[in-house]
């Protein structure tokens, strides 16, 4: 029998919530060790957000994804809408710290949209998401979305507690708070983060389409061992250096899409209801995300 390997907390959240920029800082501590890549896509059902898979988890590739001494924390932020996630979680690792980055719902799907057309994600996996309408019918945008359903899962298998809530914009304006609360909540020390050199790589700026070259070398990047990868990409990031930038890789960045207040309105009743129960379950003061 293949044995689980050890998992001390998860890093969840939806995509476009700062969850890169967080578990980026965090490889700084010495006393953590970071899921490399970022999301391994193993324990949750969820494989970012188009692919599904509830088959078992492959438990040897997944102890490959933490290389390094501390607690380990897996960052697969697509766990937290995933419907089997949570008692998968509990029955491997009852004692799991849960961190949850969340942002205002709105802005928040339209980056998700935007970043799926930009990178042409839904059409290859056989979606529309051309239409704003047809993307948030799609469970699988306005699920990322709705937070109260999502975390109230996780609430049947783990105590409140255990759950650390960040709101995104805090780690914008209240980086340094932020982070002694997450180390008080994995009960591990202080540290003095180095935020000057971590630079998020995952900003609208980036989301340029590929050119036939890009493409090609984002496969063969692939095929790296993370052993290898993972000391180059986090040098490149400590400089500034995204290499999907250069002319040769991608093009120029498109224009931000927006949608239009019938399009908001539209959200309006769905998500301030997930937003009611978000704050009833956790006390998580969610307020201002209500939409008028």
């Amino acid at each position: 029998m293949v044995e689980v390997p050890e998992v001390g907390a998860f890093l969840l959240g939806a995509p476009k919530c700062g969850t890169t920029w967080l578990a980026e800082v965090l490889t700084q501590h010495p006393e953590i060790c970071v899921s490399d890549p970022k999301e391994p896509n193993i324990v949750a059902s969820h494989k970012g957000t188009f692919g599904r898979d509830d088959s078992e988890p492959n438990w040897v590739e997944y102890a490959d994804c933490f290389n390094g001494d501390g607690l380990r924390i897996d960052c697969s932020v697509h766990a937290m809408a995933c419907p089997i996630a949570p008692l998968r979680v509990a029955n491997n690792w009852p004692d799991a710290r849960l961190i949850i980055c969340l942002r205002e719902p709105v802005s928040r799907t339209v980056s998700h949209w935007n970043m799926i057309l930009d990178t042409k994600e839904d059409r290859e996996n056989g979606a529309d998401w051309s239409e704003f309408r047809s993307a948030w019918d799609d469970s699988r945008l306005s699920d990322d979305t709705l937070y109260g359903a999502a975390v109230a899962r996780w609430l049947e298998y783990f105590e409140r507690d255990s759950i650390l809530l960040i709101e995104a914009n805090r780690m914008r304006h209240d980086a340094s708070m932020v982070l002694e609360e997450v180390c008080n909540h994995l009960s591990i020390s202080s540290h003095s983060f180095d935020l000057d050199s971590v630079h998020n790589a995952n900003t609208a700026a980036d989301r340029r389409p590929m050119t036939v070259f890009g493409r090609l070398f984002r496969f063969t990047a692939s095929l790296l061992p993370g052993l290898i990868k993972g000391p180059i990409v986090r040098r490149l990031q400590a400089r500034g250096v995204n290499v999907y930038k250069m002319p040769v890789l991608s093009g120029r960045a498109p224009a931000k899409r927006e949608i239009s207040d019938v399009q908001r309105n539209l959200l309006a009743k769905e998500v301030n209801a997930d937003l009611a129960l978000l704050e009833e379950s956790t006390g998580f003061d969610c307020s201002k995300w209500h939409i008028q």
